[in-house]
């Protein structure tokens, strides 16, 4: 698959969910589709990043918004840190870093003073058509929520 850009359509791909789901995106039509892209299962920002989202899901359905969780993380490790956390999402298990590489989320990182591959913190907002009508990378947790649902409000008004 070819990298998306802002203001096109975001191709239609499907990716193993929790909940013994498979996320295909054209089955969201007619809704935003939020996607949030974070490094790992259990660590504390990946964590808060999510507990924020679980906290505001009823402003977010309200402004026709769905949102999905993405990392390289297994669909088992998905499970349990749904299930831990109590998220009223899916998470979707990226093991192959396809829809990372759509995405380009894949970035070479300093963790303990080495180089390695790993998600950059991102978030993505296709509109009800199909289109990629924003993104935010990186993105720093704190704060982010707000950002996003003032930006969604804006676009339901």
């Amino acid at each position: 698959m070819t990298a998306i850009s802002l203001d096109q359509p975001v191709p239609d791909f499907e990716a193993a969910a929790t909940g013994e789901q498979s996320f295909k995106l054209s089955d969201y039509r007619g809704h935003y589709v939020l996607l949030y892209f974070y490094p790992k299962d259990s660590t504390p920002g990946c964590t808060q990043e999510g507990q924020d989202f679980r906290d505001h899901i009823e402003q977010f359905k309200a402004l026709n918004c769905v949102i999905f969780g993405v990392s390289r993380d297994s669909l088992r490790s998905h499970e349990n840190f749904k299930c831990k956390q109590n998220f009223p999402f899916e998470l979707l298990a990226d093991t192959d870093e396809s829809v990372c590489q759509l995405f380009e989320v894949i970035k070479m990182k300093n963790m303990y003073g080495k180089q390695v591959r790993g998600i950059e913190r991102s978030t993505f907002l296709i509109n009800p058509e199909g289109i990629l009508i924003k993104a935010w990378r990186p993105v720093k947790v704190k704060g982010h929520i707000e950002e996003l649902l003032s930006t969604l409000t804006t676009l339901n008004s």
